[in-house]
């Protein structure tokens, strides 16, 4: 800030500027600052572990997905409506990249956020229960407007973990968005979770405010050469 100000000084010394025209800029630019550091921070606390965005998605060799749709969600009237996000699809069909470009744009427009892998997260969760932190840990996870939950699929799971879990989903509902990347279909959770009266409670609340998206088109790590090659001739 000191160098900022003697720099304004010289400037308004040589133009002759009046003094409320130095203190606007001099306010302006230290405004500018502090969005700048807060918003790095919570780029840096997010953990979003790769270094994507909805503009670096390759929409055009992903067809299974329509860029419309996705960049209407980028407006992130979602978060606002408290409405949560699942993309099912095959491995490597770019779920994980979506959501992160999601999160990646509320966290530029100011909103707080986390992206966790499901494993880590339930695995946090199960170790917050050896030092009866679970409840501070699960408040502090509701207190982020958007919370991505990566690749849950057929792990393997204790139930305490899963009743962490749905304690978690429970206090989130209608108050904060969640998005969840998935290979399984929504009649396959019974099979991950293996309790019925709580995945029927899970998904009704889940799908009461959510938006599907199923992708149905080619894994993107796929190389280019190899696509080709399977084009008909």
């Amino acid at each position: 800030m000191a160098n900022v100000l003697d720099r304004e000084l010289n400037r308004a010394e040589k133009k002759g500027s009046a003094f409320d025209s130095i203190l606007y800029r001099l306010l302006a630019q230290e405004l500018a600052y502090r969005q700048e550091r807060s918003m790095l921070y919570r780029l840096n606390h997010a953990k979003i572990p790769w270094d994507w965005t909805l503009k670096t998605f390759p929409f055009d060799k992903q067809l299974g997905v329509k860029k419309s749709q996705i960049m209407s969600l980028a407006s992130l009237a979602f978060i606002e409506r408290a409405e949560n996000i699942v993309f099912i699809g095959n491995p490597g069909t770019g779920k994980s990249g979506l959501a992160s470009g999601l999160l990646h744009q509320a966290l530029i427009d100011g909103y707080r956020g986390r992206f966790y892998n499901a494993q880590d997260l339930l695995d946090e969760l199960y170790a917050s229960l050896a030092d009866r932190t679970t409840p501070k840990l699960i408040k502090r996870l509701c207190n982020y407007p958007i919370l991505v939950i990566d690749e849950l699929g057929y792990l393997t799971l204790k139930p305490e973990q899963v009743n962490a879990f749905f304690k978690l989903m429970g206090e989130r509902y209608g108050k904060s968005s969640t998005i969840i990347t998935t290979n399984l279909e929504y009649e396959e959770w019974y099979d991950l979770f293996r309790r019925r009266p709580l995945v029927d409670a899970l998904l009704d609340r889940l799908k009461h405010r959510c938006i599907t998206i199923k992708i149905n088109g080619p894994s993107l790590r796929v190389p280019s050469n190899e696509q080709n090659s399977n084009k008909p001739t």
